[in-house]
């Protein structure tokens, strides 16, 4: 067991895990940030999408050791400071980006990561940047309309 420290959503936690427990195992079990989901285990969902020093990274794809020491945002960081939701998150909402919000965290996350490289993408480049996130329900046309949304907040 090792002990691994890391500041999560601006909080700094430290917890006990074994090398082979992976980011997304952390902040669920040993935090209970529930909000990053666990969907597939081989990086091809996206819906356990989280942000490690301000990157997207799937968090099923690596250790919680590997994050010793860096800045993670999970899907609860997302919200104001007043627990109401944030401006992608609301867009979300507004616009009808969810069915049964299985995908939702991963996809309000990697959009995250989308509008601070590019605040204003074109439909194709929000579609070509969510390759790596599968919804099953909504058939994206919702989800790409929300980020267009959020960048125009």
């Amino acid at each position: 067991m090792s002990t691994v420290t890391m500041t999560v959503n601006g909080k700094s936690v430290s917890g006990e895990v074994e090398g082979r427990t992976l980011l997304s195992d952390f902040v669920r079990n040993n935090l209970n940030l529930t909000g990053t989901h666990i969907g597939c285990d081989t990086s091809q969902c996206g819906a356990c999408v989280v942000h490690v020093g301000g990157k997207a990274v799937k968090s099923c794809t690596i250790f919680a050791i590997e994050a010793e020491g860096s800045s993670v945002t999970t899907i609860e960081g997302m919200a104001n400071p007043d627990g109401s939701l944030g401006t992608i998150q609301q867009a979300f909402q507004d616009n009808h980006g969810l069915q049964c919000g299985f995908c939702t965290p991963g996809m309000v996350m990697s959009a995250a990561a989308l509008l601070e490289e590019n605040p204003n993408p074109t439909e194709t480049e929000i579609r070509e940047y969510l390759e790596g996130n599968i919804c099953r329900c909504t058939g994206y046309h919702n989800i790409v309309k929300s980020i267009q949304a959020a960048a125009a907040a």
